[in-house]
């Protein structure tokens, strides 16, 4: 691939030890997908975290750096890890034990798109998953993981804001506990991933804003906060999830005359988060 697989935004002056990060808004189709796929192009999107990159591009505004995706989720899901690879849609791969997400064709080379919708007719090779990896998920790790170390080594700590959208009909049966519908679900992995200070502080700001939040339900964090959030090492990683129909219409994936409000109440979020006083945060030692 001729470009960058990722855009890293920086801002004028580092202000604050907080990343963003949006994995899945990538929207930079190959040619060779949109041909070999038997989804239309519409289709295609549907697993898309359609906008997030643009919900937080203001962070860079406020102080903190935004690293985003330029390809899509549907050609490599950049939270899944490296081995795991889809047997039902790759050659030569074993038919090992395999989890969850993998089984449903959400591997890190996927196999369908929201609702379970199959993107090819037929299987990929060995060598066409590998060469995907190998352009697009270790580049934009390798990236992520030195913008982490450079922050860390400037701040004393990171903390990774790991930025997604959820479909509305993920949350039908999740209730907050008011008896909400959700809207913001922050995932920490059950407390693993993130000193709490921080957790309760990103809460606190959607709050703010007069979002309904939940944490870890349905989602508690994927790859990224697995590997990222090492608290001991005074490195965080919170995931977020919003609710799409907050902001977009969700069959035709268009902004919705929502959008710009959710955008500024964004914003405000993320400066919430960028200013949170983590100085009473004892640091670990390495």
């Amino acid at each position: 691939m001729s470009t960058l697989p990722y855009r890293l935004r920086r801002p004028k002056k580092r202000t604050s030890c907080v990343v963003f990060a949006s994995p899945h808004s990538g929207r930079k189709y190959p040619t060779e997908m949109v041909e070999r796929s038997v989804l239309s192009p519409e289709t295609l999107r549907s697993s898309e975290d359609a906008y997030v990159d643009q919900l937080f591009e203001n962070s860079v505004s406020h102080g903190a750096a935004f690293l985003n995706a330029i390809y899509p989720r549907a050609w490599v899901d950049l939270n899944r890890q490296t081995d795991e690879l889809d047997p039902a849609l790759i050659e030569t791969v074993a038919n090992r034990t395999l989890n969850a997400r993998v089984l449903s064709g959400l591997g890190v080379i996927p196999r369908v798109v929201a609702n379970g919708r199959a993107i090819y007719s037929g299987k990929l090779t060995r060598a066409e998953a590998d060469q995907r990896i190998a352009e697009v998920w270790q580049p934009y790790h390798a990236e992520l993981n030195a913008l982490l170390q450079e922050t860390k080594a400037e701040f004393g700590q990171a903390l990774l804001v790991d930025c997604h959208s959820m479909p509305r009909e993920a949350l039908k049966h999740v209730r907050t506990a008011s008896g909400a519908r959700p809207q913001i679900v922050i995932g920490d992995r059950h407390g693993a991933s993130a000193h709490r200070v921080f957790v309760d502080g990103i809460e606190a700001a959607f709050r703010a804003e007069g979002f309904d939040v939940i944490r870890n339900v349905p989602f508690a964090g994927a790859f990224i906060a697995q590997h990222y959030g090492r608290p001991a090492f005074n490195q965080h990683c919170v995931q977020i999830e919003i609710d799409r129909s907050l902001y977009m219409d969700e069959k035709t994936l268009a902004p919705n005359d929502a959008f710009k409000d959710v955008k500024q109440a964004l914003d405000r979020v993320a400066r919430g988060i960028i200013d949170l006083d983590a100085q009473s945060l004892p640091l670990a030692a390495e």
